[in-house]
């Protein structure tokens, strides 16, 4: 039996311009590179933690 998988999508709301490094990698993971870009991934601890680390620079849309 199979679950259906529970995604989040999230849009990026800021640049990473002047940020460190580490938080412009953490936006590429999560697939966003310009602001108003939307990405619908997996919801898993793993995602989550990212959107948290840069949750100043994007905000959850959706999380089914």
């Amino acid at each position: 039996m199979s679950k259906a998988q529970k995604t989040v999508t999230v849009e990026q709301t800021g640049s990473p311009i002047g940020r460190p490094g580490e938080q412009r990698q953490t936006l590429r993971g999560l697939r966003l590179d310009k602001i108003g870009r939307r990405s619908t991934l997996e919801d898993t601890p793993a995602v989550r933690g990212m959107i948290a680390k840069v949750a100043h620079l994007v905000r959850v849309v959706d999380g089914k």
